[in-house]
């Protein structure tokens, strides 16, 4: 793999973390920090302890708090709102090195435009919608579109990573050509399906930069929780001032300010935006295009997953595997017939014949040996190919089409021949017939070959509790058999576009979230139907229009790696946020003890931690509350480390990890602040 996605960032990069510093402080601009309520309302608490500090520093009031508690409190608030911009800029920073490896694969090249039935020539980037471009041998595919003409080899490693090209061919499903890709053979009429700007290499590019993102609705709804919890501890601090103030105590603006700021949910309020920006670089890194972010938080919820049999499954082309001769035919002249009936099937499935019979046949004569051979080439409507040579016929092709055509000559279909083809579909293979003139020879089988750890995938989806359905067009015995050699829990056969979308809006109405994969334009209303929806980049535009995630891998499996991604996101969000819930309650007991010993002295046993004093109390809590934010930094940007696991089992392990941690955290960490501070003589 050597394209753009394997281009990696390291966390602690200097270059990204010097722009981060700078961006962290132009992000006080209450212009940005108001989309965060959290953070803007810790900004206005900050901008109120600085002009408290201020007027103390000019005219100091008898009864104010000292000038260096107010000033050290103002300080550490500014802290937290900087920390919180800075792990948003990191983030952001993150994703805008990797858009400048994406910019260097793009290169403006010279397009030759077809206009009027001559070609002109013209800057790619001049190019709009519809526009028709000629592309021959060792150019670039000057924008993303579809070969409307001609076949070509085409090279997509520079976008894709992969270094093996692909055929790119008109009226098929593999039509579709990105922009940057280079031609490295023959000659396709390209129709241009983007306008300037719009390719799938500037989507992705704005993607990593975040230029385009906007929260979703996972997101949206926790950012109200938070709000209400910050409306919730804002009462709570309003009305505990004139209950202390009953009891005789006074507290200064200054301790009130900062104790609200560490009872608010400030931890994942700072870190939220930098949680989901990294969500979407890791998406990009994986090579995959997501048109937003609430494709890949549906990918992390969903609990159907429909896979095609043909192409995700399989691996899309069914071989030949084996030849079986009837009672008395020699192995030899089974082979040399199949081999001659399928010169002239240009299918997979054909070329395959061709090839098992020179594997295990080198002796059989063919090619210029048969020059003066008719050849009958495949066809759908016969399901038949062959071969008349020296006076014989031989034909090959399915069971039922071979009875008729050794009916049409007055023979018959052996009853060995029909037991030998059913025990063969029983077991989830395809039979084909050979015969020449009116007697059949034997079978071929066709096989579906499974590709190479799609059972562990399969059982790795079932550990996430994702319910796997496998989809096909074909019989089902063959659909019985392949089911069981992968292990999906349940398969559909005989299946129609019609059966998929019909399949889909059912699982939906039951209140299921289902996610496809496809590449075919029959595929297109499935995808666009299904909460999540991949479609292939080697497949139709129209798959790739429906679809919200596009692979340029062409990896139908990918979507594994898009439900933990988005799992991995969801985890970390929700893990941090019962951390710094958590953290609130530990903040809450572990401070206000200490803050109100000293007038009312029957609660100075709920001061275990034997804190100092009220104001180091307060002074280690802000400090405890803007350092954390720091330390988990690297967790926001990395990820909750996934584990496939069931919602009992992770909800029991993020309340003991995270929801513990956070009860606990607090204790530990302002009491090593508050030592620290007795030891420098603040406390």
């Amino acid at each position: 793999m050597g394209g753009p996605k394997a281009q990696y960032i390291a966390l602690w990069d200097v270059g990204i973390l010097k722009h981060a510093a700078v961006e962290s402080l132009k992000k006080l601009s209450p212009q940005h920090t108001i989309a965060n309520p959290v953070m803007f309302l810790v900004e206005i608490g900050s901008v109120s302890i600085t002009g408290l500090w201020l007027r103390d520093l000019f005219g100091r009031s008898p009864h104010a708090t000292p000038l260096w508690f107010t000033g050290l409190v103002g300080l550490w608030l500014w802290l937290t709102v900087v920390f919180a911009n800075f792990a948003e800029a990191i983030a952001q920073g993150r994703g805008k090195a990797q858009a400048e490896t994406l910019r260097k694969v793009r290169k403006e090249s010279i397009a030759r435009k077809i206009v009027a039935g001559r070609e002109e020539r013209v800057p790619a980037s001049q190019l709009r919608k519809d526009d028709l471009v000629v592309v021959e041998a060792h150019e670039l595919i000057p924008g993303d579109g579809e070969v409307i003409e001609g076949v070509a080899v085409v090279d997509e490693s520079a976008v894709t990573g992969e270094s093996a090209p692909v055929v790119r061919e008109s009226g098929g499903d593999r039509s579709a050509v990105t922009g940057g890709t280079c031609v490295l053979s023959d000659k396709i009429v390209v129709r241009i399906t983007a306008d300037p700007g719009m390719s799938f290499l500037d989507r992705m590019i704005r993607l990593v930069e975040g230029a385009s993102r906007q929260k979703t609705p996972n997101e949206a709804a926790l950012q109200i929780v938070l709000v209400g919890l910050t409306l919730m501890f804002l009462l709570v601090c309003g009305t505990l001032v004139p209950m202390v103030r009953y009891a005789g105590v006074q507290l200064s603006t200054t301790t009130v300010v900062a104790l609200l700021v560490c009872l608010i949910p400030t931890t994942i309020g700072g870190l939220l935006s930098a949680i989901a920006i990294a969500g979407m670089e890791r998406v990009v890194r994986k090579n995959v295009l997501a048109m937003n972010g609430r494709a890949v938080e549906a990918a992390g919820d969903i609990d159907i997953l429909l896979l095609d049999k043909t192409g995700t499954i399989t691996m899309g082309n069914r071989m030949a595997t084996d030849l079986l001769p009837v009672a008395g035919i020699p192995l030899e002249h089974l082979g040399q017939a199949a081999y001659l009936a399928s010169i002239a099937d240009e299918t997979p499935e054909g070329r395959s014949i061709v090839t098992l019979v020179g594997q295990q046949m080198p002796q059989i004569p063919r090619g210029s040996s048969f020059e003066t051979a008719a050849f009958v080439p495949f066809s759908a409507h016969t399901r038949i190919s062959g071969c008349d040579v020296d006076g014989h016929v031989i034909r090959k092709g399915a069971v039922d089409a071979v009875a008729r055509h050794l009916r049409s000559l007055h023979g018959h279909m052996p009853d060995e021949l029909i037991a030998l083809a059913d025990k063969i579909g029983d077991e989830g293979s395809t039979p084909l017939a050979v015969c020449c003139g009116d007697r059949a020879l034997g079978v071929i089988r066709l096989k579906d070959i499974v590709k190479l750890g799609i059972r562990d995938r399969i059982a790795r989806f079932r550990t996430m509790g994702i319910h796997t359905l496998m989809i096909t067009g074909d019989n089902r015995r063959t659909a019985a058999m392949i089911a069981r050699e992968v292990g999906v829990d349940d398969f559909v056969a005989e299946a129609t576009p019609e059966t998929k979308m019909q399949l889909i809006r059912q699982q939906q109405a039951e209140g299921n979230l289902v996610a496809i994969t496809g590449d075919g334009i029959n595929d297109a209303p499935a995808l666009a139907q299904a909460d999540v929806g991949l479609a292939m980049n080697n497949g139709t535009q129209a798959a790739k229009e429906a679809a919200n995630m596009i692979d340029l891998d062409s990896d139908p499996t990918k979507l594994l790696e898009m439900v933990e991604i988005g799992r991995q996101l969801l985890m970390t969000r929700g893990a941090l946020t019962t951390f710094s819930v958590a953290s609130d309650v530990g903040k809450y007991f572990a401070v206000l003890p200490a803050m109100l010993m000293g007038a009312i002295p029957a609660i100075a046993p709920l001061n275990v931690m034997r804190l100092a004093s009220p104001q180091s109390a307060i002074l280690a809590a802000v400090i405890f509350n803007a350092v954390v934010m720091v330390l988990l930094i690297p967790l926001a940007l990395r990820g909750v480390a996934y584990r496939a696991m069931g919602a009992t089992a992770l909800l029991r392990r993020m309340l003991l990890v995270y929801g513990a941690g956070g009860i606990v955290a607090p204790f530990v960490g302002i009491k090593l602040i508050d030592m620290a501070l007795a030891t420098l003589g603040l406390a």
